[in-house]
C-alpha cells in the first residue's frame, strides 16, 4: 500500500467563481439523468454553509433505504472498489424517477459509502458535494445525488464500466490486456483537459489528488476524474498560492507543496506528470518490492526522460512497437516538462492539453523502425534532445474506483 495525505478542507470555501461558455453548472435533472449536456449558466455566489452547499447542488436526495435497495443491501458481491473513505458498492435506479431498480435495468450507478470514523471524512464528502455539484465537464465524474441519514453518508455517481486507469495499468492477470499506446495517449489528454478546466479563469479549483487511481474510464476509455475530497480552490486577486496542510497522495504531490504547504496550479501539473510517467513506463510511482534505488519512480527514472540513448529504456515493453521515436521523445519530453522541480518551468494544463494533442495523431502512433530498442536512438541524430528540467520525488497509492485513497499521509 502506498500513503496518502490527511486533508483540511473548509465546508464553507468557495469552489469556483463562474462557468465559462463551453462548460459550467450543472443544472437540474439533466445531470442526475447523466446527459453530457454542458451548461453556460452563470454560477451564483458560492454557498458557504453546509446546509446551503447540500441546498444549492441541484444533486437527487436519496435516502438510505432507497441506496440500500439499489445495492441489494450492499451485497459484498457488489463492491467495486474500497479504500480509506469507505467502500463502492454497484447498483441500478430508474432513469427517470432516479428510484432502484432491478438489477440490469435503469442507470448503473457507484454509490460510495463513508466510513462513519470521523469528522474528516464528513468534510471530504461534504467537498465532494461542493465541487462535484457545481461543476459539469465531460472529463469529469457525474455526481447523482447523496445520501446524509442519521450516520449514513453516501456519494452516488455514474457508473464507470472500464473502473481505473490504476487497474489498467497495475493489475498483472492474465485475463487483462495491457492498455495501448494510443490509448493511453488518449487516456492522459482526457485527464489533461479534465484538469485544464478546473484550472480554468473560470473554475479555478487546484484537484490535489491526481492519480491513476482518481482517473476513471468508461466504455470507450473516456476518461472522467473523480473523487475531489481534497480539492481546493486556487489563489484569488494578488495571491501567488494557497497555503494549506499538506494532503494528497505520497509520491505525486510536487516537491515544494511537501516541503512548504504552498499549492498552486502548478503542483497539480507535477502529480500529472508523475502519472505520464506511470502511463509510459507501465510502473507505479513507488513501488518497495523494487530495488532500492528504483522505489521511486521520478527519481528513478527522470534522468532517461533527457537521454535520446536512454529514454525508451523507460517506457513500458507491453507497447513496444506501438508508437514511433518521435513520439516516444515529444512524451518523454513532456513527463519531464511537468516533473520540472522549478514550477515556473512546468508548463500550464492548457500547454499540456495542446501537447498531448499532437500525440494523438496516427502517423506519430503507428508502428516504426525507430520505436524498439536503444541503438535505434544513438542512429536518431534527427531527433532533438529535451532541454535538463529539475528533479522530484516521493510515494504513491493504488485503488480501482471514486475514492478509494490509500493511507493518508499527516504533516
Amino acid at each position: 500500500m502506498g500513503s496518502c495525505f490527511s486533508v483540511r478542507i473548509k465546508a464553507e470555501s468557495p469552489p469556483h467563481n463562474g462557468a465559462n461558455s463551453k462548460y459550467g453548472r450543472r443544472e437540474g435533472n439533466d445531470l442526475c439523468g447523466l446527459s453530457s449536456k454542458v451548461s453556460s449558466v452563470s454560477v451564483p455566489s458560492t454557498p458557504r454553509t453546509e446546509g446551503e452547499i447540500l441546498q444549492s447542488s441541484n444533486l437527487k436526495i436519496f435516502s438510505y433505504n432507497e441506496l440500500k435497495t439499489a445495492t441489494r443491501n450492499f451485497r459484498p458481491d457488489s463492491v467495486v472498489g474500497e479504500g480509506g473513505f469507505g467502500c463502492v458498492f454497484k447498483g441500478w435506479i430508474d432513469e427517470h424517477s432516479f428510484a432502484p431498480a432491478k438489477p440490469g435495468t435503469g442507470i448503473v450507478i457507484a454509490a460510495k459509502r463513508l466510513n462513519q470514523e470521523g469528522f474528516q471524512g464528513h468534510k471530504e464528502w461534504l467537498a465532494e458535494i461542493n465541487y462535484l455539484g457545481g461543476l459539469d465537464h465531460p472529463n469529469l465524474v457525474k455526481l447523482i445525488g447523496y445520501c446524509l441519514e442519521d450516520d449514513q453518508r453516501l456519494l452516488v455517481y455514474e457508473f464507470m464500466p472500464k473502473g481505473s486507469l490504476d487497474n489498467h495499468l497495475f493489475r498483472r492477470a492474465s485475463y487483462v490486456q495491457p492498455l495501448s499506446w494510443n490509448h493511453r495517449m488518449k487516456i492522459a489528454l482526457g485527464a489533461a483537459k479534465g484538469i485544464a478546466f478546473l484550472h480554468s479563469d473560470e473554475v479555478k479549483v487546484i484537484y490535489r489528488d491526481i492519480k491513476t487511481s482518481n482517473i476513471l474510464l468508461d466504455s470507450n476509455y473516456n476518461v472522467k476524474l473523480s473523487d475531489f475530497g481534497l480539492a481546493k480552490d486556487g489563489p484569488t486577486g494578488d495571491r501567488s498560492h494557497v497555503s494549506t496542510r499538506v494532503m494528497g497522495t505520497y509520491g505525486y504531490a510536487a516537491p515544494e507543496y511537501m516541503a512548504t504547504g504552498h499549492l498552486t496550479a502548478r503542483s497539480d501539473v507535477y502529480s500529472f506528470g508523475v502519472v505520464l510517467l506511470e502511463m509510459l513506463s507501465g510502473k507505479r510511482a513507488v513501488d518497495d518490492n523494487r530495488p532500492q534505488r528504483e522505489h521511486n519512480l521520478v527519481g528513478w527514472l527522470k534522468p532517461y526522460l533527457t537521454s535520446k540513448r536512454k529514454v525508451l529504456q523507460v517506457f513500458d515493453s507491453r507497447i513496444e512497437g506501438q508508437y514511433s521515436f518521435s513520439a516516444a521523445l515529444k512524451a518523454a519530453y513532456l513527463a519531464s516538462r511537468c516533473l520540472a522541480v522549478e514550477p515556473k518551468l512546468r508548463p500550464n494544463m492548457n500547454e499540456v492539453v495542446r501537447m498531448l494533442e499532437q500525440l494523438q495523431d496516427p502517423e506519430d502512433n503507428g508502428d516504426s523502425q525507430n520505436s524498439g530498442n536503444g541503438t535505434c536512438i544513438e542512429k536518431s541524430a534527427s531527433c532533438p534532445s529535451p532541454p535538463n528540467s529539475g528533479n522530484g520525488t516521493r510515494i504513491e497509492k493504488a485503488a480501482s474506483y471514486p475514492g478509494t485513497p490509500a493511507s493518508h499521509l499527516h504533516t
